[in-house]
């Protein structure tokens, strides 16, 4: 493992905080349509936030994660749920604006559709992060629900410090051009992103045509990285630049994609930091992805490291 006794590997998590409002219905609305669904529930989300439950729940290695939510009971349970998991908050700021909030609907094929109120997290601010969580045995994780040249900024101070980054370009920024693209890649080492964002990442940076491993591979090497397709029940593309590698999805009857990808990134950095391989931390992720997708939600569904590792040796 890397580090030494006094400074042990960090997962360390900038990005978002929500709380999920979510409904079970028949089928999704259409535009102008309204549906029913007899009851809702209140969650704890925000893709920045699933990933570092994500990463706790998988290891004992130290989680942080930085970010900001409101002055309302909404940031006050949010904190509260991190610190319940044994998650470092000391960096999660305090904004003026309400806490983001996510309104999800589920249908009964277990799709979802998501909505969300950015709110506080347009707030987050890389300034505002402590220090000393940027060092060479950190592993840096970055989505796109916080401003992208917040994330730019803490990548750039990450790669300095000589740690890893971890980029979940999810969801793609609107607007997003090859030139801030290739910003934030150039100072990462790992780009994550499923079917419809890797098409979105190719179109950005000029790709045209090809497989989604084609694609992947072009991607890797135009941009000097390791780019990891998840494929939902198809498993995980990897393509590093001189190749590319399958990792199966483990068979499951799905309940619910809701943060089955956030479990993905958290898992999979928590791999690298434990000293994992690129392929080992993905098969892993992978497993721990399908898990997720048993019960409805985010974080209630996210598996534990003993139900992973039971997994993986019982496939």
């Amino acid at each position: 493992m890397t580090g030494t006794a006094t400074e042990r590997p960090v997962v360390f998590v900038f990005g978002s905080v929500n709380v999920d409002l979510v409904c079970r219905v028949a089928a999704i609305a259409r535009p102008g349509e309204t549906v029913l669904s007899a009851r809702y529930e209140q969650l704890y989300g925000g893709k920045g936030a699933n990933q570092a439950v994500a990463a706790k729940r998988c290891s004992a290695l130290p989680v942080a994660f930085a970010g900001a939510v409101g002055d309302d009971d909404l940031g006050r349970g949010a904190r509260r749920q991190l610190d319940d998991e044994g998650i470092d908050t000391a960096s999660l700021a305090t904004a003026e604006e309400r806490t983001g909030c996510a309104f999800i609907a589920i249908d009964e094929a277990g799709e979802n559709a998501i909505t969300v109120a950015s709110g506080a997290n347009l707030e987050a601010d890389a300034a505002a992060i402590d220090p000393q969580l940027f060092r060479k045995s950190s592993v840096l994780v970055l989505q796109m629900e916080i401003p992208l040249g917040q994330c730019r900024t803490a990548a750039e101070r990450m790669a300095a410090a000589g740690g890893r980054v971890v980029v979940n370009l999810a969801p793609v920024p609107t607007g997003l051009t090859q030139e801030e693209l290739a910003s934030i890649l150039a100072v990462s080492h790992v780009l994550v992103v499923n079917e419809s964002e890797l098409a979105a990442a190719s179109r950005v940076a000029g790709i045209s045509g090809g497989t989604s491993q084609e694609t992947a591979d072009r991607l890797a090497r135009q941009f000097g990285l390791t780019v990891i397709a998840t494929l939902g029940g198809e498993g995980v593309l990897i393509a590093d630049g001189r190749g590319t590698t399958h990792v199966p999805a483990l068979p499951i009857a799905v309940v619910d994609t809701t943060g089955a990808g956030d479990t993905f990134v958290g898992v999979f950095a928590s791999g690298l930091a434990g000293d994992l391989s690129i392929e080992a931390a993905a098969r892993r992720a992978a497993v721990a992805a399908s898990l997720a997708c048993r019960k409805i939600g985010a974080q209630t569904a996210m598996p534990s490291a003993a139900e992973i590792d039971a997994a993986l040796a019982n496939p």
